[in-house]
């Protein structure tokens, strides 16, 4: 199993077990359904939606056996997760650029390193003689994404890869 982190489990609401998940998945909408399964905690406890709603910036979920505030209280802080093979999503995750060799003009530069999160767009961490390189993850910069051989090839211009 590939477990994916999807969000965390920031309060309970309500008492008959309802809990608050803060998430910025990508593909949400796919798993937040009744029936669908999530793994929650330090052991990733396998738990069952039950229902699903949003209210605000949330993502409200019951869970199948689960009736009462205190028996969903344990829950609190922890991390969310979700099995990849349950999942067939329509585009990439995340997840399936971490790892991959970064090339620019057929010359290995680095590898993906993380991903972080703005408000414009997306950002790559790029691990580049051992320094870090931030490229935005925009179609400018980013020529071609073959996952079946860990490739990305980019557009480097003046001034974006780290070469201090």
């Amino acid at each position: 199993m590939e477990y994916i982190y999807i969000g965390d489990v920031v309060n309970t609401h309500g008492l008959k077990g309802e809990i608050r998940i803060i998430s910025n998945f990508k593909y949400k909408d796919l798993i937040f359904k009744k029936g669908n399964s999530l793994y929650i905690g330090y052991q990733q406890d396998k738990k069952v939606i039950n229902s699903y709603r949003f209210h605000k910036i949330y993502d409200m979920v019951t869970l199948e056996g689960i009736n009462s505030i205190e028996e969903v209280i344990i829950y609190k802080g922890d991390e969310v997760y979700i099995n990849r093979e349950d999942f067939d999503f329509p585009g990439l995750i995340d997840e399936d650029l971490i790892g991959l060799d970064v090339y620019n003009e057929d010359k290995k530069i680095g590898v993906v390193d993380g991903l972080l999160k703005s408000e414009a767009h997306d950002i790559l961490v790029i691990n580049h003689n051992q320094k870090k390189s931030y490229i935005p993850y925009v179609d400018e910069f980013i020529i071609n994404i073959d996952l079946e051989k860990r490739r990305m090839d980019i557009k480097v211009i003046e001034g974006l890869l780290n070469e201090d």
